[in-house]
């Protein structure tokens, strides 16, 4: 939780924080079709006429019935011929995944390739794979419908934001477990089956954290796993850190980084999911916040290792910017009374560091988005508050256990 977490149209996600019943459909993404590699001419856009309440005025599902032209897309080549929708599996039946890997998707179709050849070599196969593109301007939905058929995408005609992307996604999916992946990185070929076993071992936890790495320097540490200090401030645990061991060990963490992550799905529902007033950055850390409150653990899974891009598809002011506002948000919504008197001069003394840094640079464009930031926050605290007043009375933990989830 970071800085590095994404832009508006956020393709994955840094922050962004699992055996089998059924046949595997991740299995099946190792098959490539004819002409698989070739870049396609245009965004072919298909839906499903089906496919209910998902098919909304904003939005079309994939599945390969029947090309459109929407304004915001390029229209169809001309050699486009849709699937036959008997060679799909049907879209509800009774095979339902332990898992569902939702990738949301923001012009990464340079990245694509990489994630899902990694997806198709997990040794734990009982997955479906959600793509819910945002309305990419690249050729990220010709791609996935030459390469990947198997895949389930939805594609949003008009942008609407990473945290509405994952929520649409986790609507649509079938598992069990909802697992999110930013399009930006690659799993070992362990990840699917690390995260199924720690689900199934550990029934008191919602959240599942795995042990993220830079993906051009693999012996370094992004994420195992989320804190969140006494001061309200998210942090990526073993951030920057050679990675020598000293996380190979399962632990309780308070939350897990968005960018390779899993939920329960009876948790996720439970809560709502993600706060989509916060667009991008910190939901993931929200979202653990109101967990932990419901009496739920986290859980690092070190054998579940990404290698990932940091912010190849976000970053920069807007990140900033986001993290400023939703830090705010974060505390005011969630944080219990009395750990907020207790803990109000490091949380206090915390954002006033902030402001007065950002001030020294003013002129750092960062800097600058950053203090915007926590205006907005302030400025924006009247939701936060409408929230709390739902959220507290329902939390389960008491202040003591919860103190202790904080790092110092």
């Amino acid at each position: 939780m970071t800085d590095d977490k994404r832009q508006p149209a956020r393709t994955g996600r840094t922050r962004s924080k699992q055996a089998a019943d059924n046949g595997s459909q991740g299995s099946e993404e190792k098959a490539i079709p004819a002409g698989a590699g070739k870049r396609g001419h245009a965004n072919p856009i298909v839906a499903d006429e089906t496919y209910g309440g998902l098919r909304e005025a904003n939005r079309v599902v994939m599945r390969h019935q029947i090309a459109l032209n929407l304004d915001s897309f390029r229209a169809a080549p001309a050699d486009f011929q849709p699937r036959r929708t008997a060679s799909f599996a049907p879209l509800r039946g009774s095979s339902t995944p332990f898992l569902s890997v939702i990738v949301p998707n923001y012009n990464g179709q340079r990245f694509l390739p990489v994630l899902m050849a990694a997806l198709a070599r997990q040794e734990f196969g009982d997955f479906e794979i959600v793509v819910v593109d945002d309305a990419s301007g690249d050729d990220s939905v010709a791609w996935l419908e030459a390469n990947y058929p198997t895949a389930r995408v939805i594609v949003n005609r008009h942008n609407q934001g990473f945290v509405a992307c994952c929520n649409l996604g986790a609507a649509a999916a079938r598992g069990r477990v909802l697992a999110f992946l930013n399009n930006d990185t690659e799993p070992e070929p362990g990840w699917t089956q690390a995260l199924a076993l720690a689900v199934c071992s550990h029934p008191e936890a919602a959240i599942f954290a795995s042990k993220l790495l830079l993906f051009d320097r693999r012996e370094i540490i992004h994420s195992a796993g989320d804190e969140l200090g006494v001061d309200g401030v998210p942090r990526n645990r073993g951030v920057w850190q050679r990675d020598t061991g000293q996380y190979d060990g399962e632990a309780q963490v308070f939350g897990g980084c968005g960018g390779a992550v899993a939920y329960r799905r009876d948790v996720w529902e439970t809560l709502g999911g993600f706060d989509e007033t916060f667009w991008m950055y910190l939901e993931d850390a929200d979202f653990a916040f109101r967990a932990q409150l419901l009496g739920w653990e986290a859980r690092f899974v070190p054998q579940a290792r990404v290698y990932h891009h940091l912010s190849a598809t976000g970053g920069g002011a807007l990140a900033s910017y986001y993290v400023g506002r939703n830090t705010i948000w974060l505390i005011v919504k969630n944080m219990p009374r009395r750990l907020l008197v207790r803990h109000l001069p490091q949380i206090a003394g915390r954002q006033l560091r902030i402001a007065w840094d950002a001030l020294r640079h003013w002129r750092g464009e960062a800097a600058r988005a950053r203090l915007r930031g926590q205006v907005a926050g302030l400025l924006g605290m009247g939701t936060a508050l409408a929230q709390r007043r739902v959220i507290q009375p329902r939390r389960v933990r008491d202040d003591r256990l919860l103190a202790a989830c904080l790092s110092r």
